[in-house]
């Protein structure tokens, strides 16, 4: 069962956020509401730039991280519909 408190991590994604200098925070179990916001940010990148690079083929990862660089940017300097600022300030303000 997973514990709330003191969630047991898997030891390669442990490894992932070391090599990374990252911090994991697990959703809390059997609190949907924790992962709600993540989610969507994965669909909106999705839909966003999967919707404008569907009719290219990429040969390499770096190809495909090349195309989707400047779109993503794009995507980060959006302003909020309902809030002041957008998602590149967002998170440089997280510090």
């Amino acid at each position: 069962m997973a514990c709330r408190y003191d969630p047991e991590l898997n030891p390669s994604y442990q490894q992932l956020a070391k090599h990374y200098q990252v911090a994991i925070l697990p959703a809390s179990p059997y609190k949907p509401k924790d992962k709600s916001k993540a989610e969507v940010g994965v669909q909106i990148v999705e839909g966003w730039n999967l919707a404008r690079l569907c009719h290219h083929t990429f040969f390499t990862l770096a190809e495909a991280n090349q195309c989707s660089r400047p779109l993503l940017e794009e995507l980060n300097s959006r302003p909020f519909r309902r809030l002041p600022g957008n998602r590149q300030i967002a998170f440089e303000t997280l510090d």
